[in-house]
Order: structure tokens, then sequence, then C-alpha cells
């Protein structure tokens, strides 16, 4: 079974995609898939459909949604679910888990992916750790969990898995860097600071970038359109770290 969640919601088995189009069922399976290997609790999926409303029949219900699961899961409403039900989507103490191979999940492999370019970017080895990241990146087909309605646990989820796709992304680039890329970067990391006005990392790394490619001007300017956003948003100025790139800048120009 192949499960993505770095997209739209994507649930292969053996017969097929099994993402169900009705909004909650998709929900849940949702939830199922980004936490799969774990038993998540009949009381978490509830507060994930409904949050602080749940109706009188929310555990039929999600009884009801599971075993449509199961069906999708098998192939078709015909085929025998037992299988599915002992092996796939068990209920298990008082919650259901969603069993699959840790290397059919996007969001592990991402994770995994990361995880070792990382630990290469440690190690000095930047040739290695930009392929790695590069390859973690690639997995990302858009927003997480881009077409499925987002309840208080996704979201959480949602939010952590955007978190370490951003520092991903920020030591790739800061690899690419230490490879003597910054030419080829400015571009990205000119959309990126539009599309993130308050990361002051990769605000950083845009501004090396600039400066190291011979337009130190441009690189204050950066510089300055970072701390203007920090005060008229959260009322702060650049951290410490920044400042000081600030000073050197202003040295060498």
């Amino acid at each position: 079974m192949d499960i993505g969640i770095l997209g739209p919601l994507t649930v292969r088995s053996v017969g097929g995609q099994a993402v169900p189009t009705a909004p909650k069922p998709r929900q849940l399976l949702a939830l199922l898939a980004a936490r799969v290997g774990k038993v998540v609790p009949v009381e978490l999926l509830v507060d994930e459909l409904w949050e602080r409303d749940p109706p009188r029949s929310a555990l039929t219900a999600v009884q009801t949604y599971i075993v449509q699961l199961r069906r999708s899961l098998a192939g078709t409403p015909r085929t025998d679910t037992a299988e599915v039900t002992r092996d796939v989507l068990p209920f298990v103490g008082w919650g259901y888990r969603l069993t699959a191979d840790p290397d059919q999940v996007d969001a592990g492999a991402f994770t995994r992916q990361a995880e070792l370019g990382r630990h290469a970017l440690l190690g000095g080895d930047h040739q290695r750790a930009s392929v790695l990241l590069r390859r973690a990146l690639r997995l990302w087909r858009g927003p997480a969990l881009a077409d499925v309605r987002i309840g208080p646990h996704l979201l959480a989820h949602r939010t952590s898995l955007e978190e370490t796709r951003l520092g991903a992304l920020e030591q790739r680039v800061e690899a690419d860097l230490r490879l003597g890329r910054h030419h080829e970067l400015i571009d990205e990391l000119s959309g990126l600071a539009a599309q993130y006005p308050l990361y002051e990392n990769l605000h950083s790394l845009f501004i090396i970038s600039l400066y190291r490619a011979g337009r130190p001007r441009q690189a204050l300017d950066a510089f300055e359109l970072l701390r203007k956003n920090l005060r008229e948003e959260l009322g702060i100025d650049p951290s410490r770290s920044v400042r000081t790139l600030q000073k050197a800048l202003l040295i060498s120009s």
C-alpha cells in the first residue's frame, strides 16, 4: 500500500486508489495516514471530525466510516474485508491503526532523506547533502493534505511537516551556497523571501547570495526589507546574527 500526504491525499491499495470522495471519511483516512503505524484513539478521531460539537451519533459514524475504508482498501465493496480488518486497519484497544510499510509512506521517506541530508551537511559533505535534500524535497507534490478538510489534529501535523520542509529547504540552500552556487540561487531565494517575509534564516541566505554574487547594495536592501517586515508584523528587530551580517556588509562595501 502506498500512502501520500505531501500534497493531495493518496492511498493506493491492491484494488487501486482507496481515498473516498466524501469529506469526513476522507478526513478520517487522512488522520490515520498521517499517523500510520500508530493507534489513533476513537476520541481523537471524533475530535478531529467534529471538534467541540460532536453529534450523539459520532461513534456510530466513525464505525461506519471505518467499514467503508476497509472496503476501499480491500479493492471492491464485494471483497471480503476480513484480511484488511485484521492486518491493514485493525481495531486496537480503543482506536484504529493503519498499517503500511514505512518505505511506502512519502512523509516517512521525506523525513529519512532529510535527516541523512542534514547529517551530511553537518559532516561537511556539501555535495551529498545537496543531493539528498533535493531528493527529499522532490517528494512534495504541493501543500500537505491539500485536498482534505483540516481539523485540529491534522492542522498540528501539517504545521509540523511544513516546518520540517522549510528546515530541509534552508539546509539545501546552505549546502548549495557552500558549493559556490550563489548566482543560481538568487532568483529562488528572492521568491522564498517574498513568500516567507519573516523567516530570518532564508533572508540571511538571500543576503549572502547577493553579496557573493557582487551585489552588496541589493544585499543591504534585502536586510532593510527584512527589518521593515519584522518591525511592522512583530514589533521586533532582526536577530543578533542577522545584524552582525549587516554590519559585515557595511564594512566591506
